[in-house]
C-alpha cells in the first residue's frame, strides 16, 4: 500500500494539469479506488482531490510570480477555462488572488510533494478479529450529518439526545444478531474522508436479514461479507478515533486486507455514566487483497 500511494503521488506529479483515472491506477496497484482514496486521506490528512488542487496551485504560483504570460494563459495551462475560476482556486489555497501575488510576491502557501514512508510503530498490539457475517439489516433512527474527524460530533450528539428513552429501549429489544446492542453506524462516507462532507448516521441495532424492519424506522441493508473487528477501551471518543486512525497507519499496511464499501459500525459494550470512558468494538467491512 505504501508503494501504491507513492506511485499515485508520482502519477499526480506527471499529470498535474490533466484529469486522470484513479480507478485504473488502483487496479494496476492491485487494490480498489475506494481503499486507495481512504488510505490516502487517512495518511496524508487531506483528500486526494485537495492534494491535487494544492499541488496545482503551488506550481501555478511560480508561473504567476515569474510573470510568465498573462493570467488567462496561466489559467488555461493549469486546467482552468477562465481567470475567474483560476482566481477562486488560487485564492482558496494561497489566501490572495494571483494579481496580488504577482504584484507583491506573496503570500504563498506551498504544498510540497508528498512521500509516504513506512515507520516502525505498533508497539501496542491492536486487539482484532476477522468475522465472516451473512447478510443482515441495520434498523434505527437515521440523520444526515457532516463528517468531523476529532472530538464529539455535535450533530450526532443532538440526534441521539433528541430520541426519547423509550426509543432506546425499543431498539435494544429488536437486536437479534451481531454486532449486538445499540450501534453507532456511519454509512455513505465520502471515500476521500473530506471533513464536513455529509454521511448517514444511524442510531440503531443489527437484526437478521429475515427480521422485518418496523415501518417507522430507517433501515440499511448490509450484504454478506467479512469484517475486521477492533476492540477498544479508554477515553471516549479519543480512544475510538485514535484506533480508527491507526487502522490506516498500522493495521492495513501490515495485514492482507483492504476496506470495501459499506457502513462502519461502533458497538458500545460498556461505558461510564458520563461517557468519559468506554469499551467499544469498531466493525470495518474488509476483503482480502
Amino acid at each position: 500500500m505504501i508503494s501504491a500511494l507513492n506511485r499515485l503521488v508520482d502519477f499526480v506529479e506527471e499529470h498535474l494539469n490533466e484529469e486522470f483515472d484513479v480507478a485504473g491506477l488502483a487496479r494496476a496497484a492491485g487494490t480498489t479506488e475506494y481503499h486507495l482514496r481512504r488510505m490516502f486521506s487517512s495518511l496524508a490528512g487531506m483528500p486526494l482531490s485537495e492534494y491535487v488542487r494544492r499541488r496545482r496551485m503551488t506550481v501555478a504560483a511560480a508561473d504567476v510570480v515569474r510573470s510568465e504570460g498573462d493570467l488567462l494563459s496561466i489559467a488555461v495551462r493549469h486546467g482552468y477555462g477562465s481567470t475567474e475560476a483560476f482566481g477562486r482556486a488560487f485564492r482558496a489555497v494561497h489566501g490572495a488572488g494571483p494579481g496580488d501575488v504577482r504584484r507583491d510576491g506573496g503570500p504563498l502557501r506551498t504544498q510540497p510533494q508528498l512521500r509516504f514512508r513506512l515507520t516502525v510503530e505498533g508497539s501496542i498490539p491492536m486487539d482484532t478479529r476477522i468475522v465472516d457475517r451473512p447478510a443482515f439489516r441495520l434498523v434505527g433512527h437515521a440523520a444526515r450529518v457532516p463528517l468531523i474527524h476529532r472530538g464529539i460530533n455535535p450533530h450526532i450528539q443532538r440526534h441521539i439526545t433528541a430520541l426519547p428513552q423509550e426509543a432506546h429501549l425499543r431498539l435494544k429489544g429488536l437486536s437479534d444478531t451481531e454486532p449486538a446492542g445499540l450501534l453507532q453506524v456511519c454509512d455513505g462516507v465520502d471515500p476521500d474522508g473530506t471533513e464536513g462532507s455529509e454521511l448517514t448516521y444511524l442510531h440503531g441495532v443489527a437484526v437478521s436479514r429475515d427480521t422485518p424492519a418496523p415501518d417507522d424506522l430507517d433501515a440499511i441493508e448490509v450484504p454478506a461479507g467479512r469484517w475486521a473487528v477492533f476492540h477498544i477501551a479508554g477515553p471516549h471518543p479519543q480512544a475510538l478515533q485514535n484506533t480508527w486512525a491507526a487502522t490506516a497507519t498500522e493495521w492495513f499496511p501490515a495485514n492482507p486486507w483492504r476496506l470495501r464499501p459499506g457502513p462502519s459500525i461502533v458497538a458500545v459494550l460498556d461505558r461510564a455514566d458520563d461517557f468519559s470512558t468506554a469499551t467499544c468494538e469498531l466493525w470495518l467491512p474488509v476483503e482480502p487483497i
